[in-house]
């Protein structure tokens, strides 16, 4: 995969992201787990969306664009995120938001508003509806003279996935410094992206775990059909040809959506309190948190590397589960 290196890319994220034990944690869950920190990848408030950034806005400065327009709900880490990337490369802001505005503003949305996006709703609470205000507002941006990038909701196209792809490089550098070998490594899975690249990345190296997503987003088939699409785009983009047939390498867990996208769970909301109280780690309650809950109820064996993904505002801003 040499060709990862000659596409164009941005600088954002600080990386190597710390991989760390979690020995305390590893006691309670009765399984040994270690923890990849992309909850520390140094914009904003960190996450995972950060590595994928690197290459979207690269191409969008490769392009000649002068503004971005993307999409997800108010309290996305993604579209804060992709702001905030934006507008450090010298790009415009424009999010679509799905639903309608609440009063004030918090968490990812005050940030958005803080790193200059603007800002609308579509009204509709929906999250499909997002889709047709990214087009209706890039068409519009274009006939006023503009050069928007336009990306869908979570940025999860093959060209994000390049950020775990060599995320991956990283890991695998990583695990042999510790010489640890683990069977899976662990995440949420929404807009599929980032497990994406995971899995084309372990495809490339031939690392020896399974990528093991948990849907927080969408039904698990789905997600199944999603990574695979987006991890051969990403393949193909740096010159490697996926085999006829890999769906079998990806993993997806489904049944941990709790109340619903965007909610947390009461399984969540346990999960999260437990690595706070014994690791010094904050979860995100409607992402990593379910993950983590996934991977209590059902420890593998080990050892396991659970990706934190960060989302850090969302903690502040999304109410916690009411008990079942």
């Amino acid at each position: 995969m040499t060709g990862l290196h000659s596409l164009p890319r941005v600088e954002l994220a600080t990386t190597p992201t710390p991989l760390r034990p979690a020995p305390r944690l590893s006691a309670a869950a009765g399984v040994e787990v270690w923890l990849k920190r992309d909850d520390l990848t140094g914009l904003g408030l960190g996450g995972n969306k950060v590595r994928a950034l690197e290459f979207l806005i690269g191409d969008a400065l490769d392009q000649g664009c002068d503004c971005l327009v993307t999409g997800a709900g108010a309290q996305s880490n993604w579209a804060m995120l992709a702001a905030l990337a934006a507008r450090r490369s010298g790009l415009d802001a424009h999010l679509l938001f799905y639903g309608d505005a609440a009063p004030s503003a918090t968490g990812n949305r005050m940030l958005a508003e803080l790193a200059g996006a603007e800002i609308s709703f579509t009204g509709d609470p929906e999250r499909t509806s997002v889709d047709a205000a990214i087009d209706k507002t890039a068409a519009v941006l274009r006939a006023a003279g503009r050069r928007p990038y336009v990306l869908p909701r979570g940025g999860a196209t093959a060209r994000g996935a390049l950020g775990y792809v060599a995320a991956s490089l990283e890991l695998a550098w990583q695990l042999a410094a510790v010489r640890l070998a683990p069977t899976q490594l662990w995440l949420a899975t929404g807009s599929c992206g980032t497990q994406a690249g995971l899995v084309a990345g372990a495809r490339w190296l031939a690392l020896p775990y399974d990528v093991v997503g948990v849907s927080v987003s969408r039904p698990a088939d789905e997600c199944v059909a999603r990574v695979e699409e987006l991890a051969r785009g990403a393949a193909e983009l740096v010159g490697v040809v996926a085999a006829a047939d890999e769906t079998s390498d990806v993993l997806v867990r489904g049944g941990h959506l709790g109340p619903g996208y965007g909610q947390r769970s009461v399984e969540g909301d346990a999960a999260a309190a437990l690595v706070a109280r014994t690791e010094g780690v904050f979860l995100d309650p409607v992402f990593a948190a379910k993950a983590m809950a996934a991977l209590l109820g059902d420890p593998p064996a080990g050892p396991v590397v659970f990706l934190v993904t960060g989302g850090a505002p969302t903690l502040f801003s999304v109410p916690r589960a009411a008990a079942m």
